[in-house]
């Protein structure tokens, strides 16, 4: 896989879709729980996931590193994806901790899988970062 990860961001946009349009439809929903500190960790999380999904820095990821990678990644990536939009078509209607749990554990799943099959140290990284700030946050508002 050279510099450009053409896998990842087909990923990212699987992921996107169903949460730009839930940000359309609920433009007014606003999260209830508040802290910058945490919420600013979760954003670097986020964007910097989006941003090493989609491109290999070299010297920073070492490709795949055992047999048949590409047909791994590619059959974990599309079951994680395809559980995860279900969850979002089963939950559509309804609020509470199996909603936030189940959408916020699974991308993170997803980013963490990706960066141990790469070897890509700062989408490790920063999946850690995502999945801890991200969760928590989910939970508190699922339970405010």
């Amino acid at each position: 896989m050279g510099w450009f990860n053409y896998y990842g961001l087909i990923v990212m946009a699987i992921i996107m879709i169903p949460n730009i349009i839930y940000a359309v439809k609920h433009k007014n929903d606003g999260a209830e729980y508040r802290n910058r500190a945490v919420e600013t960790a979760e954003q670097i999380g986020r964007y910097g996931c989006f941003i090493f999904m989609i491109f290999n820095v070299p010297y920073t990821y070492f490709n795949f590193w055992i047999d048949h990678a590409l047909t791994v990644y590619l059959s974990v990536n599309g079951a994680l994806c395809l559980v995860y939009l279900l969850f979002w078509i089963v939950c559509r209607k309804q609020n509470g901790l199996l909603k936030a749990l189940s959408l916020s554990i699974l991308p993170t799943v997803i980013f963490l899988f990706d960066g141990i099959l790469l070897l890509n140290v700062p989408l490790i990284t920063l999946s850690l970062l995502f999945g801890i700030f991200h969760i928590f946050i989910s939970c508190k508002n699922s339970c405010a």
